[in-house]
């Protein structure tokens, strides 16, 4: 059977054909991504039509890429999945529309899927996949949760963020800083040139007992510790700012991961969404699995950001 994913839920169109298998993990066949990250810099940030509008010219043409790569055609498809939410409605409607039309055409079905369920289950696509059980750490622009992962379908929330999720806090701290849009690789790319020691900078809830996460105060204080370098700090100074407001997230991460692995019993840990590829991020939490003799799977880099393939493969391991 082949699933064509297709994901339009913010800034990248993504199209990917799944072919599930009899037995393990669905193959992925071939894959197209295409990003509105030029487009969208010189607003500083995502416009909502502008985005809906690119969506609408580049799905088709991506769509015959992916059937062009994988040797395949139209008829070949059985199920057509695509992003039911959450993210930008206008967006959303280009993917669904698209979905519903070609798989009405083709009288085949089609598939919503959850895009946080795309992200949690995007490491089975790596070269190192991961077994059920496990505890999910879904970091991204929008979402940070612990979930506690029995099997496909079967999900259960050990704790979230109460207000900015840690992609905002990389984005919104890179903005504060003048690092331009997209603000988290930015500050990550400046923060190798800093001392993580340099600013004192809050990491809120990370004794509060629970797995529930808060990066707002961070951002405030992030805010406030700027203002205090004057209005025009130097290189070293940015530098060291932002590799002080990388190291409180990170720490945050880490710890809030390895208490959830605790607290669930579980010795495997898979990471997904945009933050997930942060180079420290993976770096610790490799270190401390080690130290303790646990697993930590990721996506391919490639993967880690929102596409087409996450969707298809959610979709086809739901059909499974």
């Amino acid at each position: 059977m082949n699933v064509l994913g297709i994901e339009s839920s913010c800034d990248e169109t993504g199209v990917a054909l799944v072919r599930t298998v009899v037995s393990g993990t669905p193959q992925l066949r071939a894959h197209a991504l295409h990003s509105q990250i030029l487009m969208h810099q010189a607003y500083g940030g995502v416009v909502p039509e502008l985005a809906s509008r690119d969506h609408i010219r580049r799905v088709l043409p991506l769509t015959e890429q992916v059937l062009a790569e994988a040797g395949a055609t139209l008829a070949d498809i059985d199920v057509v999945a695509f992003t039911r939410g959450p993210g930008l409605a206008g967006a959303l409607l280009v993917g669904a529309g698209v979905a519903c039309a070609l798989a009405a055409a083709l009288g085949k079905p089609t598939l919503g899927v959850h895009h946080l369920e795309g992200h949690l289950l995007s490491p089975f696509l790596s070269a190192d996949p991961p077994e059920f059980p496990f505890v999910a750490l879904l970091v991204s622009g929008g979402h940070t949760q612990l979930m506690r992962v029995d099997a496909v379908g079967r999900y259960e929330l050990l704790g979230e963020t109460i207000d900015d999720a840690a992609g905002e806090a990389f984005d919104k701290s890179a903005k504060l800083m003048g690092l331009g849009y997209p603000g988290g690789p930015a500050l990550s790319r400046l923060a190798q040139q800093g001392r993580a020691d340099a600013f004192a900078l809050p990491r809120p809830l990370l004794h509060s007992g629970n797995l529930d996460f808060s990066f707002a105060g961070l951002k405030t204080a992030v805010l406030t510790q700027h203002r205090k370098l004057g209005e025009s700090p130097s290189a070293t100074q940015l530098a060291d700012l932002a590799a002080s407001t990388q190291a409180a997230i990170v720490e945050v991460l880490v710890k809030k991961s390895l208490a959830a692995l605790k607290a669930s019993g579980l010795k495997r840990l898979v990471v997904s969404g945009g933050v997930g590829a942060n180079a420290e991020l993976r770096r610790q939490l490799n270190e401390a699995a080690q130290r303790r003799g646990l697993r930590v799977h990721y996506p391919e880099l490639d993967l880690c950001t929102d596409n087409g393939a996450m969707i298809a493969l959610a979709a086809a391991m739901r059909l499974q």
